[in-house]
């Protein structure tokens, strides 16, 4: 058998000799325990162990190296110095940024609130006569209280299809019907393995067939806005969201569902009703440019890129010369802000800025702001390539300052 540190097994010894070995063998661990090697006995010497940088510094080096010189230890507390200094001014300089932004923020509180007493005091009961004034439209410019947002875009855009509650029930009843018959085939197709085809067309210039409506419709919802987490799959607006899409594809089929509709829908369920989010969605995408570009008039989208690059040459010039070395034309950009109003591309509460005014003023100002960001954005489209342009084009920076976007954008005066 084996023999361990020299000792006999318990197989070959007697009880009585285990037992006066087990005795021997805790003696000798007593009385050995002082002498035992170093690797058995390590233990953390808290008084050994520099407790933060500042101790690492001024630590002297173990006996065992050399010790520091007079100039490497005034060195070493230099540096320490400068790090605690500048430790220190970046402190200073976070405390003075958050003051900054307190008051910013609290100013803007203020702001707001005195616009949203004017606006449902003063202008709201008058608005046939107070909405054109001069008053209101610099309170537009500066951007609609959220606790009125939705208000004023349903009344700013009008209900000139005389749309009524009564037959957005309908609409939605048809669409529900349709989403559930569409579930059941999918929960079908799912058991029996196969796999339901959509089209293969890209976003945003393909108008969907009336059989992919609703499957479309339920992929599209699950992607708007996913960082809100709301209009997913079990969020609140998930299912309200589809109700709008799909009542609208019941009541004008000959425009359809085109992708991209989702991020418009969507932006109105944040700020109206159901309701009034459906009426409006519909008047809103009656305007001349919308249906234009949503029932993908070819003819009358090349109209507005043309037009447009006229106005990009006459305002910036050495952009337009960039894009056109490039070859990155209009329709690579313009077609994703237009169908989403900028809602996709833009932060959201920039977005909502840019349709409290396009509200007010109409397609033109979908223009203006395109050329505003354009401007905005100047030196750095300068420096970029074909598919830098794109991606950034595409997702504009969340960190946009949205008050130096709009005086970037009144610049700008067709």
């Amino acid at each position: 058998g084996w023999k361990l540190f020299g000792k006999v097994p318990p197989k070959e010894i007697s009880k009585p000799q285990e037992e006066g070995n087990k005795t021997s063998f805790q003696q000798e661990a007593s009385t050995s325990s002082s002498s035992k090697p170093k690797f058995l006995s390590l233990k953390r010497n808290s008084a050994a162990v520099p407790s933060s940088t500042t101790a690492l510094i001024f630590e002297n080096r173990p006996s065992n190296l050399p010790a520091k010189s007079a100039a490497e230890e005034k060195k070493h507390r230099q540096m320490y110095e400068a790090m605690v200094a500048e430790a220190k001014k970046k402190e200073l300089r976070d405390k003075k940024r958050q003051e900054k932004e307190m008051k910013q923020k609290s100013k803007q509180e203020k702001v707001i609130s005195s616009a949203a007493c004017v606006w449902t005091s003063e202008i709201l009961p008058n608005w046939e006569s107070m909405k054109h004034s001069r008053k209101a439209k610099e309170l537009w410019w500066q951007g609609l209280p959220p606790s009125v947002r939705g208000k004023i875009w349903k009344l700013a855009i009008g209900n000139d299809l005389q749309i009524t509650y009564e037959l957005f029930d309908i609409f939605q009843s048809h669409a529900y019907e349709k989403l559930m018959v569409t579930r059941n085939n999918r929960k079908k197709n799912k058991e029996s393995g196969s796999v339901a085809e959509l089209p293969t067309n890209d976003y945003p210039m393909s108008v969907v067939s009336s059989e992919h409506k609703v499957e479309l419709i339920m992929l599209d919802v699950s992607r708007t806005f996913p960082s809100l987490c709301i209009f997913q799959e079990g969020g609140p607006f998930h299912d309200v969201l589809h109700s709008i899409l799909g009542a609208y594809t019941c009541y004008r089929p000959d425009v359809g569902y085109v992708q991209g509709m989702s991020f418009i829908a969507a932006v109105l369920l944040l700020n109206l009703e159901p309701p009034d989010a459906f009426i409006s969605f519909a008047n809103l995408l009656n305007k001349p440019c919308q249906l234009a570009f949503f029932r993908v008039d070819h003819p009358m989208m090349k109209a507005y890129f043309a037009t447009f690059e006229i106005l990009l040459s006459e305002f910036l010039n050495k952009l337009h010369e960039h894009f056109h070395h490039e070859s990155f034309s209009p329709d690579m950009y313009l077609i994703d802000w237009i169908f989403t109003l900028f809602s996709k591309s833009l932060p959201l509460d920039v977005a909502c800025r840019v349709w409290d005014v396009f509200c007010r003023d109409g397609d033109d100002f979908l223009f203006r702001t395109a050329l505003g960001i354009l401007k905005f954005y100047q030196d750095d489209l300068l420096e970029m390539d074909f598919i830098h342009l794109g991606q950034f084009l595409t997702k504009l920076p969340d960190d946009i300052p949205v008050n130096n976007l709009f005086d970037s954008i009144s610049s700008i005066n067709l």
